[in-house]
């Protein structure tokens, strides 16, 4: 089983369309795939029903994907504060049965968090409590500015102090105008400071493409093999 959690270092730098990407291209690849998100939080009412924009959106590009929530709220805030608001506690068990349930009948699973890895979830757990109970490797996302540097080393230095396997970083939202300089020097520095690689460099593909200009940006801009730390037959004959 090909399992990975990912997390971003700062909200809307493109993790669920990385998501979407990541998971399209192992469907592709012949790998029954699933997105779990455990928790969804700025959640929108369409026909009076609520509904996770983000797997909505996965959805959009590979429609064959499984998708799965536990948790949906409306308000754009931290998901402990979200579940207070709707006088719910957050259970972080059913959440461990549902990925459990989910993994038994996929040979990739994605998760797809809803915030940072020291977001609080309920009473003394933050999600990096769930990941390392999970026992499932972290993929980082961030973007190339001035905050990129800093961020993903407090995210690896959050993770590896509650023993995560950080599997990579991978810099994605890349614009044509990018300074060279930037891009060069963080994937060096991170890998500096840190046990952990960049795999993967995306670009920013705007607002005009198709599901196989995703996938194709995926194959040519991330190390899927590294990621899931799988020898992938299809990528070899290529």
């Amino acid at each position: 089983m090909l399992n990975l959690y990912i997390t971003s270092t700062e909200k809307r730098q493109g993790k669920t369309f990385l998501t979407a990407g990541i998971a399209s291209t192992m469907q592709s690849l012949g790998y029954t795939t699933s997105v779990y998100k455990p928790i969804q939080t700025s959640g929108k009412e369409i026909n009076g029903f609520m509904q996770s924009p983000d797997l909505t959106f996965i959805k959009t590009i590979e429609p064959y994907i499984n998708s799965h929530f536990s948790y949906l709220y409306k308000d754009n805030i931290e998901p402990m504060i979200a579940s207070e608001a709707d006088n719910e506690t957050i259970d972080v068990e059913y959440i461990y049965k549902e990925y459990k349930r989910i993994i038994s009948v996929s040979d990739c699973t994605i998760l797809d968090g809803d915030s940072g890895i020291l977001s609080p979830i309920a009473p003394n757990t933050l999600t990096a409590d769930i990941i390392r109970r999970l026992g499932i490797p972290l993929l980082i996302v961030t973007e190339p500015n001035e905050n990129s540097v800093n961020n993903t080393l407090m995210t690896i230095a959050s993770a590896v102090a509650k023993e995560i396997d950080v599997r990579g970083v991978v810099i994605n939202n890349i614009k044509e105008d990018c300074s060279k300089e930037l891009l060069t020097s963080i994937p060096r520095i991170i890998e500096e400071f840190t046990n952990v690689k960049v795999l993967g460099l995306v670009p920013d593909l705007g607002d005009k493409y198709t599901p196989n200009d995703l996938i194709t940006a995926i194959l040519n801009g991330i190390d899927i093999e590294s990621i899931f730390d799988v020898k992938i037959e299809k990528l070899d004959m290529d």
